[in-house]
């Protein structure tokens, strides 16, 4: 997700924030498509940050008592398709402010239903929601990860595919988990809620280094998390 704004562009804290708000799809609930594409075996994605008020005086929505920081903030930005973006620039008067900031809203009660983030009354019921994700992304580390044999050939195409499912499966998976486990933090035990920490940490790294390309090694996953809320 790029944007090209000087000081309301937004720093790498946001645009993370920004993309595990979105979870992968566009905010405008009216579109909801998918903002990783997969075309002639190549994966790419099409979200772009769209300022509900302009990064600049005259802009669509406008607001000259905003500074260039505010405007680069995430209170300011929703992660939109390219047509959807477009589509709000050209009509602005169509898409005021209010609306925008409603599907940034509604978007994220949307999934939080569909993450299954409830407060459970006991483990086993929390449990029957975070095994699949867990599993999923395991089952993918298992199969594409760097230490494949092919990912070692670098005409193999594994780099491209394995970044591919992080972006598309692992990340957003790790987003949903983290979301019920904080939502039922009342059924975990002290070393459980130490593990939910470094598995926040772990998420951190993991979107620094295949968002924003930063090189720096991330935290392994908390192995005893494989097995949280359990009996």
């Amino acid at each position: 997700m790029a944007c090209s704004r000087g000081a309301a562009s937004p720093d790498a804290h946001t645009q993370r924030r920004l993309f595990a708000a979105s979870a992968g799809y566009c905010q405008n609930p009216g579109c909801a498509c998918e903002l990783f594409v997969d075309a002639a075996g190549e994966s790419f994605h099409i979200a772009e940050m769209a300022h509900v008020i302009a990064a600049k005086d005259g802009g669509p929505r406008s607001n000259p008592e905003l500074n260039r920081e505010e405007r680069g903030a995430f209170e300011n930005l929703v992660v939109l398709c390219a047509n959807c973006h477009t589509m709000v620039d050209k009509a602005p008067d169509a898409f005021p402010d209010s609306m925008m900031l409603g599907w940034k809203r509604e978007h994220a009660n949307k999934l939080q239903g569909l993450f299954g983030a409830v407060r459970f009354n006991d483990r086993t019921a929390a449990r029957q929601v975070i095994e699949p994700l867990l599993a999923q992304n395991f089952a993918i580390f298992q199969q594409y990860g760097p230490h494949i044999e092919a990912a070692h050939n670098p005409e193999s195409g594994a780099a491209e595919q394995w970044k591919r499912k992080m972006l598309t499966r692992i990340l957003p998976n790790n987003r949903r988990a983290l979301t019920v486990l904080d939502s039922n933090r009342h059924l975990l035990r002290d070393d459980e809620k130490l593990a939910i920490e470094q598995f926040r940490q772990h998420i951190d790294d993991l979107e620094a280094f295949h968002i924003e390309g930063n090189r720096q090694d991330a935290s392994r996953f908390p192995d005893v998390l494989s097995k949280i809320l359990g009996s």
